[in-house]
């Protein structure tokens, strides 16, 4: 098995701010069926993908003040597969750049370890170098 030295990490420019523990994308890519007079299912027209995704960081550390900045002002992060020693991850580099949080939820007071806060987001951009 391989060792799996990499992990999803919250980015405010250069600074990573903090890990992610979950993360659940939903990539939404609409079609429309064109239709005319003399035929059904004529053509197609796409529309703009979507992506967004949910995801849960530690609750005990200031990102999550920073993350809900962010959503409060519309200012953007980055999230991105940090690789600490190894070549055992697929990518060189995966980013979903100018994300924003679209909602937050705080988690609940938990007696044994680390409280979540789970954040909503989109993406505007994504990117993958292998």
């Amino acid at each position: 098995m391989p060792d799996w030295n990499t992990r999803l990490e919250v980015k405010l420019g250069d600074k990573t701010i903090s890990p992610i523990t979950s993360f659940s994308p939903t990539f939404t890519l609409n079609h429309t069926v064109i239709h005319s007079l003399e035929a059904d299912n004529v053509g197609v027209v796409r529309q703009p993908m979507t992506f967004t995704f949910t995801m849960a960081v530690p609750a005990n550390a200031i990102a999550v003040a920073d993350l809900v900045e962010l959503a409060l002002t519309g200012g953007e992060f980055q999230v991105a597969v940090a690789e600490s020693i190894g070549t055992d991850w697929a990518f060189k580099a995966m980013k979903f750049q100018r994300c924003m949080v679209t909602s937050a939820t705080p988690s609940n007071v938990v007696t044994d370890g680390v409280p979540q806060a789970n954040f909503t987001c989109m993406a505007l951009s994504v990117s993958i170098e292998e």
